[in-house]
């Protein structure tokens, strides 16, 4: 009987959680870049990459860290790929914001890690990480 209540209790804690990881409702913030040599930090001095995904025109917007862009994108399970980003302003950012949008070009999947982040990937290989900020 315990062993019968544990199992019930685990699939509905393991549901929970899973549901908890979504696109859509949140603004990711960069925390990792696959690539360049240049240390993250250099890459982004004043302010980091943020995504927003919107469900109903299926476009993500945010920052490349000193542009905003639209993109639009289409995610099917766990397969996402974005459109060509454009920038919404037109000021030269430096290396990141080529980076970052080379990056995003390249992405075919994502996924979540157990701590809640948005892993951005190109087959099975994180090139972008994203922790939700809002």
């Amino acid at each position: 009987m315990l062993a019968l209540y544990l199992g019930i209790f685990i699939s509905c804690s393991t549901t929970k959680n899973k549901g908890a990881y979504t696109l859509y409702g949140h603004t990711w913030e960069l925390d990792y870049i696959s690539g360049p040599r240049i240390a993250f930090e250099g890459l982004f001095p004043d302010q980091k990459p943020q995504i927003t995904f919107d469900r109903t025109t299926q476009r993500a917007v945010g920052t490349d860290s000193c542009n905003g862009y639209s993109a639009p994108f289409k995610s099917k399970r766990n397969h996402l790929s974005f459109s060509d980003p454009y920038p919404t302003t037109m000021r030269y950012c430096g290396e990141g914001e080529k980076q970052f949008i080379s990056m995003m070009q390249k992405v075919n999947a994502y996924s979540f890690s157990p701590d809640g982040k948005l892993n951005l990937k190109l087959d099975d290989v994180t090139i972008l990480r994203f922790k939700k900020i809002l």
